[in-house]
């Protein structure tokens, strides 16, 4: 791991944008080299989630690069800095999750492909719907991955109360009256310049919130808002999906579940980790969604797990 007085140029500095062009979207990608002061340990492949944006990410890459990982990393097609695909670009919107397969193949081929030397196969560090579209590429390719870690991964998710009949029948009309680019209810009003820590779901961290709505403030081409009818249809069609298939995932995987997830939920992910071949399952007590933008207490106990992890199937730092 990277010393106390290293050197290292931070990620924010460093970022210079990559354009890749995905079937049907241009993404914005990044690659950032690791530390020079530490064990070169590959590539880690850095997945975000619903509504986010590379630039939230430096802290995590910096520390990422300070234990010997390069990092690639992307924005999903609708969000952060890559194609918008509605008119209104705070609506979250795809037809379907094969749309993000195809994202991420194309991040695996023009990015991390190239970064990968002496035949070594990359890890991965995945967070929520990044977890989520992971998963599906690990059902099909077990092979593309050492290890991978996942954040909260989306395997189900919460209806705030709702019952979960209802919502799938409400989906399902508003898809049959053409309202596809419509908002989920309640999604416009997630718009991050109205949400204020004290109405956020995502983390117990002031400052790292605080952040994030600086960013957003500074650029806020890259804020996201929520769901359309679209993305929740095929959301819930993914995740019934993706459910049956952890059997097929043989990847060594550390799944971390938040004891305080109001976003996602995690009894699922213990139940897929419980079922896939290679997995370990681990739950952060009192850690919302946003594990890696929470209070450093609740982020030093993800980075001590994952370094465990990390030294079984990754040369250690």
């Amino acid at each position: 791991m990277q010393t106390p007085d290293s050197q290292m140029i931070p990620a924010a500095t460093l970022f210079d944008p990559l354009p890749i062009k995905a079937v049907g979207a241009s993404l914005r990608a990044a690659r950032f080299a690791p530390a020079s002061d530490v064990p070169d340990r590959g590539v880690c492949v850095l997945l975000n989630g619903q509504t986010e944006f590379i630039e939230k990410y430096f802290e995590v890459i910096d520390e990422l690069r300070g234990r010997g990982f390069a990092v690639a990393t992307m924005d999903w097609r609708g969000q952060g800095g890559s194609s918008r695909m509605t008119d209104d670009s705070r609506k979250s919107f795809v037809a379907d999750f094969g749309e993000y397969d195809e994202d991420l193949a194309t991040l695996m081929n023009w990015i991390v492909q190239p970064m990968l030397t002496d035949g070594r196969k990359p890890v991965a560090l995945a967070h929520s719907m990044g977890a989520h579209n992971l998963l599906r590429l690990l059902v099909r390719q077990n092979s593309s991955f050492a290890a991978c870690v996942l954040s909260a991964p989306m395997i189900g998710i919460s209806f705030r109360g709702q019952r979960e009949f209802l919502v799938r029948a409400v989906t399902d009309y508003q898809m049959w009256r053409g309202k596809r680019a419509d908002w989920v209810w309640g999604m416009e009003a997630r718009d991050p310049h109205k949400v204020t820590f004290a109405t956020q779901l995502a983390t117990s961290d002031p400052q790292r919130f605080e952040r994030t709505q600086m960013l957003l403030r500074e650029q806020p081409d890259l804020r996201l808002a929520g769901a359309t009818w679209s993305w929740l249809a095929a959301a819930l069609r993914s995740m019934d999906w993706l459910r049956g298939q952890a059997a097929a995932v043989t990847t060594p995987l550390l799944m971390v579940g938040a004891g305080k997830d109001r976003i996602c939920l995690t009894a699922r992910t213990k139940d897929f980790a419980r079922h896939a071949l290679r997995a370990e399952y681990v739950e952060i007590a009192e850690a919302e969604h946003e594990i890696l933008m929470e209070r450093n207490v609740i982020r030093a106990q993800f980075w001590s797990r994952f370094d465990a992890f990390m030294r079984e199937h990754r040369a250690p730092a």
